[in-house]
């Protein structure tokens, strides 16, 4: 699952392209995008669960699997795979072949030779996850599917302090010839095979090429997609361009029964893909900055910047200047839920005890989250009941929760009730036992991160609560996040894959500093994530992720404000798009025609 900056911090103009570079570049095909934020390594282990590196690194490398383009609701095929895998009936074995004849993009550390895709280059990049050389942020995501062996072995390299042994063979992982893998879990994990369909997760890398470029291995990602990248000027510009090697495909896939998708099927027919013969990113974190880069034309795509809702999509509709640019809107609810966490280790707002879950609680239902949806998001949000977001096992759209409430005089009475009272007559509430009471949150620096703050000012004074905000980088904030110094922060998750369980792994105890940013742990929640993470899909199941929810509710280590309905806007010149629910790897269908 991919973590997702809401508010956006600092400032960059979009690099203008020189008359030598435009004319270097005529006759080919170039799609122009911006992130709006700085990227992390381009290397998997390393890359921070951050959503706009997975949109870079997901054309470079290739998983086993991956998601046909244009089937709704989501198919998984194979990509790098022979064929679907074949999955033993208790759900603890994964065995897949590699199709023959695949080879990584040509780089140096291969000597000039050609390097074939082998099931052993899997069995490495997986590995690389434990290895604690690279402090892989995601490596959560493979323990707890407790692949045999592998836990054990990054455990060895710690209390040794020697290089993670690549060598020994583990039960959980394992090559059987040159194409063949199996994977080995000690529990059903009935959806494991998601996470082979996630290039930024199970995306091959050589050995070669990591023991070749070492620490800046980041600099250096070699993989077998389609892609290839040939610039980088770090926080400003990449470059990607299609890789001389690259296999080629044909799109064969089974698109939806809608005129979008039979369309787009229809232009892809024949077509062997990429099309596009260039990608250049462009870093722009102010909101303004990047508005004004797509209005102006030097952007090909982008997601409609919150506090320009209004502006660009107003009551749901194309604006009319952007009609008569020949503009084409998107509109796509999201399986995705924006929250902010509360620290269970601060001392101000974490804990179990029944004034600190009160407090949770009584911040939570003072904010008010249709203003935050009309300012930060420009009316492109719905109301969230639970963590877990649309387009995802276990989102119910009957459940109804406090999550989605917005009562100042329900919060009042809260906090009277546990003792969180103004003592001195100032304005302000003070601890039960008295103390100063003053709640921080952390923030970006940018317009639509005083839009939220100025929604949580008024929100939190309407109660009598005080409230400082901490503003910094999104690095900066991503790092103190994970050792756990902030005290309430927001941000947005989105999925990855169909299994909303993900969501409720956010608070579970033992991804403390890892998905879960709060540090909540409750043993109660804990035993429940994990029978339902171990059982199929149906309803015992889906009464047990219930029961997660109303725990998430209850507790409050989440105060969640919604799920996104997101604006995309294409140039008139820009096709073939049509945003997936999961899939990253897209550019290769989109085409450029002439303008």
């Amino acid at each position: 699952m991919l973590r997702r900056r809401e508010l956006l911090a600092g400032a960059s103009a979009l690099p203008t392209l020189g008359a030598a570079a435009a004319g270097a570049n005529a006759g080919t095909k170039t799609l122009r995008l911006a992130l709006p934020a700085a990227e992390t390594p381009f290397d998997p282990p390393q890359a921070e669960s951050s959503t706009y590196t997975y949109l870079v690194i997901a054309s470079i490398f290739e998983s086993p699997l991956g998601y046909d383009y244009l089937a709704r609701p989501p198919r998984l095929v194979p990509v790098t795979a022979a064929a679907l895998p074949e999955i033993s009936a208790d759900f603890r074995q994964v065995t897949l072949r590699i199709r023959p004849g695949i080879f990584f993009a040509d780089d140096p550390a291969f000597k000039g030779k050609p390097r074939e895709l082998v099931a052993q280059d899997y069995v490495y990049s997986i590995k690389r996850f434990y290895d604690p050389r690279w402090k892989s942020a995601d490596l959560y995501l493979f323990e707890g599917s407790k692949l045999l062996g592998l836990s054990e072995l990054r455990q060895r390299a710690i209390s040794s302090g020697k290089p993670f042994d690549y060598d020994t063979e583990v039960e959980g992982l394992r090559a059987l010839d040159r194409y063949t893998l199996r994977l080995r879990m000690a529990d059903p994990d009935p959806r494991f095979i998601y996470q082979l369909a996630l290039p930024y997760l199970s995306g091959a890398v050589a050995r070669e090429v990591v023991e070749h470029y070492g620490n800046e291995i980041s600099a250096h990602p070699v993989g077998t997609g389609a892609y290839r990248l040939v610039s980088w000027r770090r926080g400003s510009r990449i470059v990607l361009e299609r890789s001389p090697g690259f296999r080629g495909e044909v799109y064969q896939g089974q698109p939806a029964d809608t005129p979008e998708a039979r369309a787009i099927a229809d232009k892809l027919s024949g077509q062997r893909l990429p099309l596009i013969d260039r990608i250049e990113f462009s870093i722009i974190e102010e909101q303004q900055p990047y508005w004004l880069s797509f209005v102006n034309g030097q952007l090909d795509w982008a997601e409609v910047p919150g506090s320009f809702g209004k502006l660009a999509v107003p009551n749901g509709r194309l604006a009319p200047f952007l009609q008569k640019k020949g503009v084409q809107l998107a509109l796509t609810p999201q399986a995705d839920m924006l929250m902010s966490y509360f620290n269970h280790q601060d001392p101000v707002v974490g804990g179990l005890a029944p004034d600190k879950v009160a407090l949770r609680r009584a911040i939570a239902l003072a904010h008010d989250g249709g203003s935050y949806r009309r300012l930060v998001r420009g009316g492109l949000a719905v109301p969230a009941q639970s963590a877990v977001p649309p387009y995802t096992i276990g989102y119910e759209a009957d459940y109804r929760s406090e999550m989605s409430e917005h009562d100042p005089a329900k919060s009042r009475a809260l906090l009277d009730l546990f003792g969180y009272v103004d003592r001195d007559g100032d304005g302000w509430r003070e601890m039960p036992d008295g103390r100063p009471l003053t709640l921080r949150i952390a923030s970006l620096a940018d317009q639509a991160a005083r839009d939220g703050n100025e929604v949580w000012q008024r929100s939190l004074t309407a109660v009598g609560l005080r409230v400082v905000f901490e503003p910094a980088r999104w690095s900066e904030l991503l790092l103190r996040s994970r050792s756990g110094s902030l005290m309430i922060w927001g941000y947005g998750w989105t999925a990855a894959s169909p299994d909303g369980a993900f969501f409720l792994g956010l608070a579970y105890g033992p991804n403390a500093s890892e998905s879960n940013d709060a540090r909540f742990a409750l043993p109660a929640f804990d035993r429940l994530y994990e029978r339902q993470r171990v059982l199929p899909d149906g309803p015992e199941r889906a009464a047990l992720m219930r029961e997660g929810k109303n725990l998430m509710v209850a507790y409050m280590p989440y105060k969640v404000h919604g799920h996104r309905i997101q604006a995309d806007l294409l140039q008139p010149w820009l096709h073939n798009y049509w945003r997936h629910p999961f899939m990253r790897d897209i550019w290769r269908y989109l085409d450029i025609a002439p303008h």
